[in-house]
């Protein structure tokens, strides 16, 4: 049985969320067509984007300053108060400033705004109260208004700035998706950490140089099963003399010639190849490198150029060693 503290602090944990899962909801019906020319603007966009708040919307702000960061924008954090104090020469007429305030009456991103219409930059806000000072003020006014603060006593910002902070991602996706920004793109912006390793190219993962299986069609059975061997991938390339591939060979070829009668050892690669093995370029990403795999149920696969040369060979292993799967 659990104490009546243990239970109060799941109650109040069950409203807390369910105050704030209402809150991102609401959003949905208070969308119209100022979202879209919102991201019309920002897409248009021939500076920085720059966003602000004060407080808890500081700290939204710099997420949604991140968000738009790693998915395809230029975009930076400014603090309103530093601003009217000297920063304000991080604004240009061609930046576009997305403000952050549930009142809309924040007192230091008002004087922010007033420099910010002299300077000429286009001014995006998102505030509980399209009514508000910031709300008239701005070129177009995005609503995340709230019905409660998930706060018992209805004061800290809770679910206003769980909503501030959906509505910043979901104007940085669109945005994106307006741009076309792509899974390539995203991984060069993303080299670190787990959500690194998920999103690196097989250039930096495959087996190259002296690595490369790699034998020629004519060569004799016993030399093909030494060089497998010799490399332990499962396999070799089989390439012609400008190295360009023409079939490989697996385990699994060897199993399906070894019959009995078959005189394997006295055949040559191009007798037991599989002739157009599936291929990738380095460039493709990790991922998508496991999914080809998965989907074909085969564990390596060859790395060519555009003229189909070898240029290496990437293991389903060396991908599970990197911890992706």
């Amino acid at each position: 049985m659990r104490d009546k503290v243990a239970e109060d602090a799941l109650d109040i944990a069950r409203q807390v969320l369910d105050t704030e899962a209402r809150a991102i909801l609401g959003l949905i019906p208070q969308l119209n067509d100022d979202f879209p020319r919102a991201v019309t603007l920002l897409h248009s966009c021939t500076g920085r984007v720059i966003v602000t708040g004060m407080g808890k919307s500081g700290i939204i702000s710099h997420k949604i300053a991140a968000t738009l960061s790693s998915t395809g924008t230029s975009a930076f954090f400014l603090h309103p108060a530093e601003a009217i104090h000297g920063d304000l020469g991080a604004v240009r007429a061609e930046d576009v400033v997305v403000a952050l305030s549930h009142s809309g009456e924040t007192e230091e991103l008002i004087r922010l705004v007033e420099a910010i219409r002299r300077i000429g930059a286009r001014l995006i806000a998102l505030t509980g109260n399209l009514h508000s000072t910031l709300g008239q003020a701005a070129d177009l006014a995005l609503s995340c208004h709230v019905a409660a603060e998930a706060c018992p006593m209805n004061l800290a910002p809770t679910a206003s700035t769980t909503a501030a902070l959906a509505l910043g991602d979901a104007l940085a996706l669109a945005l994106s998706q307006r741009k076309g920004f792509r899974a390539e793109e995203f991984a060069d912006l993303h080299p670190g950490g787990k959500l690194g390793k998920k999103l690196m190219r097989v250039e930096a993962l495959m087996h190259g140089g002296d690595a490369v299986p790699l034998i020629a069609a004519d060569a004799p059975m016993p030399l093909v099963i030494h060089e497998m061997s010799s490399k332990r991938l499962g396999m070799t390339c089989v390439v012609d003399p400008a190295r360009q591939l023409l079939g490989i060979v697996t385990d699994g070829d060897l199993r399906r010639h070894m019959t009995p009668g078959s005189a394997l050892l006295e055949q040559q690669a191009r007798d037991v190849m599989t002739r157009h093995p599936v291929t990738i370029t380095k460039g493709m990403l990790a991922v998508e490198a496991i999914r080809l795999m998965e989907q074909r149920k085969i564990t390596a696969l060859v790395v060519v150029d555009d003229a189909l040369r070898v240029e290496g060979v990437v293991h389903l292993h060396d991908l599970w060693r990197t911890q992706m799967m």
